[in-house]
């Protein structure tokens, strides 16, 4: 037994090299492989041993033919867990569950506001065929958008219980609805730039990088972690690691791992000389939490500490005294450690687990605090809030998707309260030695429902736990709980978060129709965080009692109960909730009046621009071109019936197709289509050639590029629009105009018409001989020639 001894298993290699016996150990991932290579240094005469990763249950010594075979899970006083093939997951998250779109859904174009779509029709333009997406809107007026432009369309989603209101095409309200949403959107979100640009340009104390004591405790952790979580821990070690304050999200599903992240970054802290804070909206919460971060660190010389309501007036005010002087490392607690009282004598990290349960003062508290530390934010299903302003760059984002080894989806069923439905479901758990959790959240007749309970199981052993019990009480009976000591614990949702309890596995759950759906994801999460299989019943009056966006929530619960699909859960909450609260309460009138993603899009134009005028660098994705330029040919271009049957998957290809912004992307939507429906027609070539020359025209400044016969027409942008000012005045007229000026090859004309001025090129063969004089504009050796006007 080397009691987890790094310093023990040496000296026995040593006695056993000595002995003539060469050491095997197996270790159980590659990573722990590597662990061991760091912490054991390089085999030698003296200290004989190999590495392989293998899944053995225990070692074992055969002295007689110099072998010794040793697991890590035994030097680390580990249970063994045998590795089951489990069926694989994609890493990738998908967004068509809320992209597609039925005739009749409301949409929203980017320029001419709110209508229905009408699904697809086919028109002729000067005689060649053009597929449009037909969009009505109010007095039956209709809009046809050309499959080039199919990116500025997409579906609505507004507030839950309220009716959009069609637009009006040629009125300009959509305009002005627009321009009022930014100007109140940049007054909001300007605090929070103001914010992130502080943190990026103040100096904090980097980290240091790990040393032997990290590498030895992290090969302590008894699951081999998942690629996802492995990821998640590099970006947190990054960002600790540079001279500027941390600000990350890790959002990942319930029993994911996400604990094990916030553990490995607290101890670097503290290995880094500095105080560590970790806040829990519940007092449950905390508990738990304290005791996977003593079970953790134990071989450590680290003073781990928790203030919440469990710990009496005195024990707080001994806690309180010794964080003020630097005598505990790790403080875990609720909103109590945001109290005045309690001053860090060197806070290092600020770890918050699911902020959105905090209340408006604990979080302008904590707001305060995260300037100057690092601050790592847990979150299991992410509200649309947190997860959208991490996208756009205000906080830095790791997704944890990869369910653990082992881990099974939990079977979730909808059921009409029925006693017989409720005695099986108890039956089968406690038929396996398992323990149920029966949620019903309300006190004032929680003991009436336990007496129920009991009636129908008479043999099990029940007890009730709810937040008005005295805190001692609450704690000794989920610690009972934990410890087996009863069969069902009949509780509201305090258990919500930070019970975790790997033999309870079946959740009933009572007027499962009076829960937010976040809320149910929790609670189910609560169950099947072993190997064994879960179960969450989810028991309702009859369905046709219960109001429709409770029968959706219910309905996607069900539908959603793959490992993993938190994030699924909590856009199809946005879709019924609709966007609700992103940044106040006031917001929701805008959100309604535009819809969530034009309204996210204004926003992510407002946090952009505020970021400009205050310096701050941006982490987004690359931006599209300024000018966006539509091209018009006039071949047959676009995805046949006969090539892509699917309305809504040429809908969906069109799309992707739009919002190409490079070469690439439009080599890979290529790609896609040759696998998924065979070679390319024409017309899908032709369409793939008009994409090209809209990127090629947006580089050039131009606004519009049509084709017609053996001409080609390139239209520049309005001298007195905000894009024509730019084109103008930064030498985007000259450059384009030198370029055709000393070319061979071909003929050109200038001709103007009113504010703007057009080329009209010459001696154009085809649509490839089109795109390729285009591209030269926009390269060094241009292949035009002028003529005579």
């Amino acid at each position: 037994d080397f009691n987890s001894s790094i310093k023990l298993l040496r000296k026995d290699l040593r006695r056993l090299s000595k002995d003539g016996i060469e050491t095997l150990i197996l270790c159980d991932s590659e990573n722990q492989k590597g662990r061991f290579e760091e912490l054991l240094g390089e085999p030698s005469e003296s200290l004989k041993y190999s590495l392989d990763v293998e899944n053995l249950h225990s070692g074992f010594i055969l002295t007689g033919q110099g072998v010794a075979v040793y697991t890590d899970h035994q030097i680390f006083n580990r249970y063994f867990r045998a590795k089951r093939l489990r069926k694989q997951y994609h890493s990738g998250l998908s967004f068509k569950e809320m992209n597609d779109l039925h005739r009749g859904d409301l949409v929203v174009h980017d320029e001419f506001g709110i209508g229905r779509f009408n699904g697809f029709e086919t028109i002729q333009v000067e005689g060649t065929a053009h597929e449009v997406v037909v969009l009505e809107y109010r007095d039956s007026a209709s809009l046809n958008v050309h499959v080039g432009s199919v990116h500025k369309v997409h579906k609505y989603s507004g507030r839950e219980g309220s009716e959009a209101k069609i637009s009006r095409l040629g009125s300009g309200e959509w305009a002005r609805k627009k321009a009022r949403t930014k100007k109140r959107l940049k007054d909001i979100t300007d605090g929070l730039i103001k914010l992130y640009a502080r943190r990026q340009i103040q100096e904090a104390r980097a980290s240091e990088v790990d040393g032997h004591w990290q590498v030895e405790m992290e090969a302590r952790f008894e699951f081999e972690e998942t690629p996802d979580q492995m990821k998640a821990i590099q970006e947190v070690k990054r960002d600790m690691e540079k001279s500027t304050a941390m600000d990350r999200l890790v959002c990942g599903d319930v029993g994911f791992g996400k604990t094990e992240v916030a553990i490995r970054a607290a101890f670097k802290t503290v290995m880094s000389g500095r105080q560590v804070a970790v806040i829990a909206p519940t007092t449950i919460l905390v508990d738990q939490h304290l005791r996977t971060f003593n079970r953790r660190m134990q071989d450590f010389p680290i003073r781990i500490e928790s203030l919440s309501r469990f710990r009496s007036s005195a024990e707080q005010k001994k806690v309180v005294a010794d964080i003020v002087v630097g005598k505990v490392e790790i403080a875990i607690g609720t909103h109590r450690l945001v109290s005045k009282d309690v001053k860090f004598k060197d806070l290092g990290l600020l770890v918050i687990d699911e902020e959105q349960r905090f209340g408006v003062s604990v979080k302008e508290k904590l707001k305060e605090l995260r300037a100057t530390v690092d601050v790592l934010t847990l979150t299991a299903t992410p509200i649309p809030r947190t997860l959208q302003f991490s996208l756009m760059g205000v906080r830095d984002l790791s997704i944890i998707q990869t369910p653990p080894q082992n881990r099974q989806p939990i079977d979730t069923k909808i059921h009409v309260y029925n006693p017989q439905v409720i005695q099986r479901a108890i039956a089968g758990e406690l038929a396996r030695n398992g323990q149920v959790f029966f949620i019903h959240n309300r006190v004032q007749d929680i003991e009436e429902m336990a007496a129920k309970v009991q009636d129908e199981v008479p043999s099990a052993h029940i007890r009730v736990a709810h937040g008005q019990m005295k805190p001692a009480q609450l704690q000794k009976i989920v610690a009972d709980f934990y410890r087996g000591k009863f069969d069902i614990l009949v509780s509201t949702n305090i258990v919500e978060n930070g019970i975790d309890i790997a033999n309870a596995n079946t959740m009933i759950i009572n007027r499962a129709d009076r829960f937010g759906l976040a809320e149910l994801h929790q609670l189910r999460g609560r169950v099947g965080r072993s190997d064994r299989k879960g179960y969450c019943l989810l028991l309702t009056p009859p369905l046709n009692r219960i109001s429709r966006d409770a029968r959706k929530r219910l309905m996607a619960l069900e539908e959603f109960s793959d490992l993993g699909s938190g994030f699924n859960i909590a856009m199809r909450d946005l879709d019924i909730r609709g966007a609700g609260n992103i940044l106040g309460a006031e917001q929701s009138g805008y959100i309604n009046d535009l819809g969530y993603e034009m309204y996210m899009r204004i926003l992510e134009d407002a946090v952009r621009e505020l970021n400009e005028e205050q310096g701050v660098a941006s982490k987004e994705a690359p931006r599209h071109p300024e000018i966006e330029a539509s091209v018009d040919v006039d071949v047959l271009a676009l995805l046949e019936e006969s090539y892509v049957v699917d309305s809504i998957e040429r809908f969906n290809l069109y799309r992707r197709l739009s919002q190409a912004v490079t070469e690439a992307e439009i080599e890979e939507w290529e790609r896609e289509l040759r696998d998924r429906f065979g070679s390319l027609p024409q017309s899908a070539r032709n369409l793939s050639a008009a994409a090209r020359m809209k990127l090629c025209a947006s580089d050039a400044g131009l606004v519009h590029v049509a084709v017609r016969g053996n001409k080609m027409i390139l239209h520049c942008p309005d001298k007195e629009s905000e894009a024509g000012k730019a084109f103008y005045e930064e030498g985007g007229f000259e450059k384009l105009l030198s370029k055709l000026e000393v070319a061979v090859t071909s003929q050109f004309k200038v001709e103007k018409e009113k504010k703007r001025v057009k080329f009209v090129v010459m001696g154009v063969e085809n649509l490839d001989d089109a795109l390729k004089k285009l591209q030269s504009l926009i390269q060094d050796k241009p292949t035009l020639t002028p003529i005579e006007q």
